[in-house]
């Protein structure tokens, strides 16, 4: 049966489809009165299959069946009755009326055990599904976007003419004419300080920078949104990124990241951190096991490295992703886009000092990741300083080390990161200045033993990578700086061969692609989550070994990140209960091994996300062999990550650490 079809079956229709299909199952449910009896047959049933691996996995939810296990994202224990429903369904004892979905998941495992393993597209056809995405830096798209700027130019003319604030940089002069301002806007558009002043901070705004494109559907949410206090901001220069023409190309990756769900938007002001780790109280723990200085600047999960987020505008970002993992701050308030109270306060220095005592003192940090927000937000000045700090902590860290004697030695700082998203969303903030003091401070820590300096970005489309965003990454090249490439797998990003043609385009100007993250798995991210099997589908399926250099993994609770699973069950709505294994490759809190297994359970079905493809303008039989990744492992860590070799012994003790 066709996909499209499958997935819109009523109950009825689908027991009618097991009858025909699935016979023996059936049979073995009418002749068992009580359901014990049935798991016994049941697994009798599967042994005779012909795939031991298809076997060994519905062995596992007879396994499962019957009990309860710790859920870590809800903090709630969680019953586990996959084949209880089944049974309940084929004998038509369902109280309730449930949804279809984890009867279609079902279906499809107990028809594996008949089928033969589905053959793997061919190189051709991951082409044929790659050459569908567009780039910034296509003929078509260009001629589109400069007709969406000479649109803008006009709106942001009339913004400035009706600011009721005349301090500004960014303002006319009396008795020039309106083709002098449009000439003047066309000037300034280059500078990245004026998108930022002249970012669309209202739904209205918005809609009028897009040339009142917007439905009244989407205005109406947005509207809701804005009531609720979540925040907008996306400046003019991506805004003038999407496509507001019929036909043209798909930008649906771009708006994925612009607009706001309904799920979003119910949920905001009740949003749990998914990073338990990040949840941080003063003289206590995290749920990673490590102390941590007061306030909200260093957040932590590993023993080598730690995030730093300083008291400045690199706590705003270029524009708010719908996406984001720090979504839950920005409803706090920490983050915010406010910048005339992200300016440093004098009492920032001295935290700063605290901040970096921390690092130095630190028996294994070793890398430090400077985010936010965003790390390019903070204003040139503010950077360098905050570079300074981090050198001057690198010299005091080695030469303590002197007189610490071998196996006792601290590990010393290899690796500084920014992490910023700016060379997507802003590229013009890449000016000359910073390239001088990203290559000043390269030399400088370079003499010190860093030996690692990445510019931690994220592309999450091919349309992002305009002829402004190829400059920006000339320009970090310039410095001395690797780039690395973070993208968010949501559900447009997940379309086939939309991934692979980004990985493309990144190596071919010399961005390393680093991780592939699946969105978090709470309520407010249904719309864009994706299946961990999706996941699993596209890194077997199309990922090129020669540009493939990134992981897919999901963020687990308090643990790190992970592709290491099996599916144990499916909840009644048809979500599959996942149980997660820490990342082997890589060192871990000692907390791993008091937590355990983690099981996670899925918010969206299989079969919700194929509507929602479908929904979208695919295809979904491409993606019919889905359903089959069922477990999954965490690909290899490049030799691109690895830290280097100390030329001595560092201590295996770990401070700051309580479990």
């Amino acid at each position: 049966m066709k996909q499209k079809k499958l997935i819109t079956l009523t109950l009825s229709r689908l027991k009618q489809l097991y009858r025909n299909e699935l016979p023996e199952l059936v049979r073995i449910a009418d002749i068992h009165e009580e359901f014990e009896p049935f798991k016994s047959s049941l697994l009798d049933y599967i042994r005779k299959g012909n795939h031991p691996d298809v076997c060994r996995q519905l062995e596992l939810l007879i396994a499962y069946d019957g009990r309860s296990v710790h859920e870590l994202s809800t903090d709630e224990q969680l019953p586990v009755h996959t084949l209880l429903l089944l049974y309940q369904f084929l004998r038509g004892e369902l109280e309730d009326e449930l949804e279809s979905d984890l009867f279609v998941d079902l279906y499809l495992q107990f028809k594996r055990l008949e089928s033969s393993p589905s053959p793997l597209p061919s190189v051709q056809k991951v082409r044929q599904w790659s050459r569908r995405w567009l780039v910034g830096t296509d003929e078509a798209v260009m001629e589109v976007r400069a007709r969406n700027k000479e649109r803008i130019l006009h709106v942001l003319v009339q913004k400035i003419e009706n600011r009721k604030h005349t301090t500004s940089r960014y303002r006319f002069e009396e008795g020039i004419t309106y083709d002098e301002k449009i000439r003047r806007v066309a000037v300034w558009w280059s500078d990245f300080r004026f998108h930022l002043a002249m970012a669309a901070k209202t739904p209205a705004e918005i809609n009028r920078f897009l040339g009142s494109t917007l439905s009244a559907e989407t205005m109406y949410l947005l509207s809701r949104a804005r009531k609720k206090g979540m925040p907008f901001f996306v400046t003019p220069y991506y805004l003038s990124l999407l496509n507001t023409e019929d036909g043209g190309y798909n930008d649906e990756t771009l708006r994925s990241y612009i607009f706001y769900s309904p799920q979003l938007v119910e949920t905001y002001g009740t949003i749990r951190a998914w990073e338990r780790e990040d949840v941080v109280v003063a003289g206590k723990p995290n749920a990673a096991g490590w102390l941590l200085p007061e306030g909200h600047n260093i957040h932590r999960r590993y023993p080598e490295v730690a995030i730093l987020i300083p008291d400045t505008m690199g706590r705003a970002c270029g524009g708010l992703c719908a996406s984001c993992q720090r979504m839950y701050d920005f409803q706090s308030k920490r983050l915010n886009f406010e910048f005339d109270t992200l300016q440093p306060k004098e009492s920032w220095e001295k935290k700063l000092r605290i901040l970096m005592s921390y690092f130095e003192e630190d028996t294994q940090l070793r890398d430090i990741l400077i985010t936010g927000g965003d790390a390019l937000m903070s204003r040139n000045k503010t950077l360098r300083n905050i570079l300074e700090a981090v050198y001057r902590m690198a010299v005091r860290k080695r030469k303590a080390n002197l007189e610490r004697s071998d196996g006792e030695k601290y590990a010393e700082l290899q690796r500084v990161r920014l992490g910023t998203r700016l060379p997507a969303y802003l590229p013009m903030r890449i000016n000359d200045e910073l390239v001088d003091i990203l290559r000043e401070f390269k030399e400088k820590a370079s003499s010190v033993g860093v030996s690692q300096f990445f510019i931690q970005t994220h592309f999450q489309t091919p349309l992002e990578l305009t002829p402004e965003a190829v400059e920006g990454i000339r320009k970090l090249h310039a410095a001395g700086w690797q780039i690395t490439n973070q993208l968010v797998f949501n559900t447009a990003a997940s379309r086939r061969g939309h991934t692979a043609r980004l990985r493309s385009e990144l190596h071919r100007l010399g961005v390393i692609c680093y991780y592939t993250f699946s969105v978090k798995g709470f309520e407010e991210n249904n719309a864009l989550f994706v299946p961990a099997a999706r996941s699993m589908q596209e890194r077997v399926e199309e990922k090129d070994p020669l540009t493939g250099t990134d992981r897919n993994v999901l963020n687990l609770p308090g643990i790190g990140k992970s592709m290491c699973f099996r599916m144990v069950g499916i909840t009644d709505t048809g979500n599959r209960i996942l149980c997660f294994d820490h990342d082997p490759t890589r060192l871990h809190s000692p907390i791993i091994d008091k937590l355990g297994q983690v099981y996670i359970v899925e918010n969206k079905s299989i079969a919700a996300y194929l509507r929602k493809l479908a929904s979208m303008g695919e295809d979904v039989e491409e993606y019919a062999a889905v359903w089959n990744y069922i477990e999954g492992s965490t690909e290899p860590r490049s030799v691109l990550y690895q830290y280097p070799e100390f030329d001595f012994r560092i201590t295996k003790r770990m401070s700051n650490l309580v479990i």
